[in-house]
C-alpha cells in the first residue's frame, strides 16, 4: 500500500513539474518591450449652447424648450471638459506612436506618459475611422520602439501578451491565447480581427498585442461584453493593417482604398449547388454599380468572385479587405465563376471617396397576379414601377405559401432566377421547369434597400422530371 501511495505521489510530482515547465515565462518579454508602451490621456471641450440651467434636458424641437428659451435669462454657451484614457506604443525612436482612432479622434489635447514618468504633448498626424487606427507624434529622440511581427504567421492556440492601461493602471500585463483569426465584426469591413482571450478592459484600447518573440502582431481595439468589462472575447487589429494605415497617414495625412462597385453576399452550400460550384466559397455578386470599375470590366450579377489580384476569396468578407488594400488605379485580374465555368476579367480598381448606397428604394402599385411553381403569388411590375425601382423587370411577391415563407415575404421583388433576369411570370415558371426536382434554385431578391440571393429547394412535385 505504501509503495502504491509513493508511486502515485511521485507521478503527481513529475506531472506538476512538467506542467510548470510547459507554461510560458513572460518576464523577459515584459522587461524588454514594456518601455515602448505608453499611457495616453485626452481632453475634449464639449460646447453645449442649448443647455437651460435649472431645467431638465429638453430636445431642441420640444415646445417647452422654446418656451423656456424665450422666458429664461439669456445664458452664454456652456462648456465642459471630457477626459478619456487609452494606450499606445512607439513605432519609431523619433516619437511616432500608434493607437486607436477612438482613443484620440476629436481630442483637443493629447498627453503621452512614458514608463519613465516623462510626459509629452502629442500632435495628431491623422486617424482612420474605418480601421480604428491613429498616428500621433511626440517631440523626443532615442525612444524605445516595438518590432512589428507577421500576423499571417500566427497560429490559433498560440500564446499572446497584452500591455496597456486598463482603467488607468499603467503598464498592466495580461496574457492569453489566439482564439481565432480573420474575424469579421459588424460594420467592420476592412479589418480581419485577431480574436484572443487575453483580458482587455477600458483603457487597454490602442495598446500592443505581442507574440512570444516579443513582436507586436496587433493593436487591442475592441471587446465583446454585456457588462462593459472583459468577458473573454477580445479583438485586435493586425499590425500589418495598422502599419499600412500609419504609413499613408504619415505620407499624406489620409488613407486611400480601392473600390470596385459591387454588392456581395456569402455563398452558402445551397447557393453553391444552385450555381454549380463544387464548394461554398467566394463572394456572390448581388448588385453591380452602373459605371463602376466592376461594371466596366463586365462583371455581372450572379457572378461568384473566386480570386482577386491572385488572392483567394474564401468567404465574402475577404473581398472588401482585399479590394480596399489594393491601390486605386491598379490593373488586376479577377477570377469569376459564371454559368458553370471559370472566367477571368481584367479590372482597373477605383477609389473609395465616400459611403455610397448601391440600391435605391422604390414602390408603386401592383397588377397582373399569377401563381408560380414555388407556391408564390407573384405580380409583374409595370413600366412606372420599373422606372421608379430602376430595374428592367421583376416580379413582386404578393403571397407566400409553404416552405418559401421562411425566406420570402410580401413586397419582395424577384429580379432574377440564377443569372437570368425575370421579365414575366410565364418566363419565371418556364425557367423553374428546367431545374431538376429536389435541387436548389437561386433567386435574386430585392427587399427595401438590400439586394441578395436566396436559395429555395424545389420539392419533389416541382421542377423538371
Amino acid at each position: 500500500m505504501l509503495k502504491q501511495i509513493f508511486s502515485v505521489a511521485l507521478i503527481c510530482f513529475f506531472a506538476q513539474q512538467a506542467s510548470a515547465k510547459d507554461l510560458p515565462d513572460f518576464t523577459e518579454l515584459v522587461e524588454k518591450q514594456g518601455a515602448a508602451v505608453v499611457n495616453i490621456s485626452t481632453t475634449q471641450i464639449i460646447h453645449d449652447s442649448q443647455a437651460i440651467p435649472g431645467m431638465p434636458n429638453l430636445p431642441k424641437g420640444d415646445p417647452f424648450y422654446e418656451f423656456f428659451k424665450r422666458f429664461a435669462p439669456q445664458q452664454s454657451p456652456q462648456e465642459r471638459e471630457s477626459q478619456s484614457l487609452g494606450s499606445g506604443f512607439i513605432i519609431s525612436s523619433d516619437g511616432y506612436i500608434l493607437t486607436n482612432a477612438h482613443v484620440v479622434g476629436g481630442a483637443d489635447g493629447i498627453t503621452v506618459r512614458l514608463t519613465d514618468k516623462r510626459e509629452f504633448k502629442a500632435k495628431m498626424i491623422g486617424f482612420d475611422k474605418r480601421t480604428d487606427v491613429a498616428l500621433i507624434k511626440i517631440e523626443a529622440t532615442g525612444l524605445p520602439k516595438i518590432t512589428p511581427g507577421d500576423p499571417n504567421a500566427l497560429k490559433v492556440g498560440e500564446w499572446v501578451l497584452a500591455i496597456g492601461s486598463p482603467f488607468g493602471f499603467d503598464n498592466s500585463v495580461t496574457a492569453g491565447i489566439v482564439s481565432a483569426k480573420g474575424r469579421s465584426l459588424p460594420q467592420e469591413n476592412f479589418v480581419p480581427f485577431i480574436q484572443t482571450d487575453a483580458a482587455i478592459n477600458p483603457g487597454n484600447s490602442g495598446g500592443p498585442l505581442f507574440n512570444m518573440k516579443g513582436e507586436v502582431i496587433g493593436i487591442n481595439s475592441q471587446i465583446y461584453s454585456r457588462s462593459g468589462g472583459y468577458m473573454g472575447l477580445s479583438f485586435a487589429i493586425p499590425i500589418d493593417v495598422a502599419m499600412d494605415v500609419s504609413n499613408q497617414l504619415r505620407a499624406s495625412g489620409k488613407v486611400t482604398r480601392g473600390r470596385i462597385g459591387v454588392s456581395i453576399q456569402e455563398v452558402t452550400r445551397d447557393l453553391a449547388e444552385s450555381f454549380g460550384l463544387g464548394k461554398a466559397s467566394g463572394a456572390l455578386v448581388s448588385n453591380v454599380e452602373k459605371g463602376g470599375a466592376a461594371d466596366k470590366a463586365g462583371i455581372q450579377v450572379s457572378d461568384v468572385i473566386l480570386k482577386f489580384d491572385g488572392k483567394t476569396v474564401t468567404s465574402s468578407g475577404d473581398l472588401p479587405r482585399i479590394v480596399a488594400a489594393t491601390h486605386p488605379g491598379s490593373k488586376v485580374t479577377v477570377q469569376l465563376w459564371r454559368k458553370g465555368s471559370s472566367k477571368e476579367v481584367s479590372l482597373t480598381v477605383g477609389e473609395i471617396t465616400d459611403e455610397k448606397q448601391a440600391v435605391r428604394q422604390g414602390g408603386g402599385s401592383i397588377k397582373g397576379e399569377g401563381v408560380s411553381r414555388l407556391g408564390l403569388v407573384l405580380s409583374e411590375l409595370n413600366d412606372e414601377q420599373k422606372k421608379e425601382l430602376q430595374v428592367n423587370g421583376g416580379l413582386v411577391v404578393e403571397e407566400v405559401k409553404g416552405a418559401a415563407a421562411r425566406e420570402l415575404q410580401h413586397g419582395d421583388v424577384i429580379l432574377a432566377i440564377g443569372n437570368l433576369e425575370v421579365h414575366s411570370l410565364e418566363q419565371f415558371n418556364e425557367a423553374l421547369k428546367q431545374i431538376p426536382k429536389g435541387h436548389n434554385v437561386a433567386l435574386l431578391v430585392r427587399r427595401e434597400d438590400v439586394i441578395s440571393y436566396i436559395a429555395l429547394k424545389l420539392d419533389e412535385k416541382q421542377g423538371k422530371d
